[in-house]
């Protein structure tokens, strides 16, 4: 089974690089989605929709299994280290409180990856809303800055739309939509810029982590925040200059 799913695997690299017209010997960037809720099965989908090819991984093997099958043959099911192992670019998909874990058990699997944190440091308010978790003025992002070793570098992305939107506005077919991201490392851009595109959105980089807050739950470009809804690149443009504008006027 083991040689089975390598072999597909290896059929899907070549099937997106047909298909997006590169070179034989290309490769597109290796991703692994951890945890499969909402938002993890929303990014491992559009990915796939994308025919970006993407390893998925839960705790519970037979959930990941059970979810691969029924997507694509470009989505394989793997244990978790073994997909972090694989994979140049890890998405966490897994909430705030639980990732704080999950950086320190696998540290040393995380090192020199590429880190996407998709959370959103927020609980339900028991009146019908939500609410921080940690200070008004923090970032989940800029919190978990400081739990990255080994030369592993954080990006903050695919968090700044709700799931609902996050999956009804992939592949938009009359304008596409945008995902705003934040990162220090100018490294890591090419490659999170290609799973963004690959995942029916247009990217738009806004700053370093010390701007994630923006993108986060409440943040001015945020769908739960002052921007209210998906928006196209050049909405996205101006929301973001608006913004800046605001800020250094404050």
């Amino acid at each position: 089974m083991g040689l089975d799913v390598h072999c597909t695997f290896a059929q899907s690299i070549l099937t997106y690089n047909f298909k997006k017209g590169k070179m034989k010997n290309s490769t597109p960037t290796t991703v692994s989605v951890i945890g499969l809720g909402n938002v993890g099965k929303a990014i491992a989908t559009n990915l796939a929709l994308g025919q970006h090819p993407v390893i998925v991984a839960s705790r519970d093997f037979r959930k990941a299994k059970d979810f691969a099958d029924t997507i694509s043959e470009s989505v394989i099911a793997k244990e978790i280290t073994e997909a972090m192992k694989e994979a140049d670019v890890i998405i966490p998909a897994i909430g705030f409180s639980d990732i704080k874990e999950f950086l320190t058990e696998y540290a040393s699997e995380l090192s020199d990856k590429i880190i996407i944190d998709v959370s959103n440091p927020i609980v339900p308010d028991g009146k019908g809303g939500f609410k921080k978790v940690i200070g008004e003025h923090e970032s989940a992002a800029k919190v978990l800055s400081g739990l990255i070793l080994h030369g592993a570098k954080l990006v903050k992305a695919f968090g700044t739309l709700g799931v609902g939107t996050l999956k009804s506005a992939a592949f938009d077919q009359s304008e596409r939509k945008t995902l705003f991201y934040a990162t220090d490392s100018t490294n890591s851009q090419p490659q999170i810029e290609e799973l963004i595109l690959d995942s029916g959105f247009e990217p738009l980089h806004i700053g370093g982590i010390d701007q994630s807050i923006r993108i986060e739950v409440f943040g001015d470009l945020h769908e739960f925040g002052n921007l209210g809804k998906a928006v196209s690149l050049a909405e996205a443009k101006i929301a973001t200059a608006q913004s800046k504008h605001q800020i250094a006027n404050a």
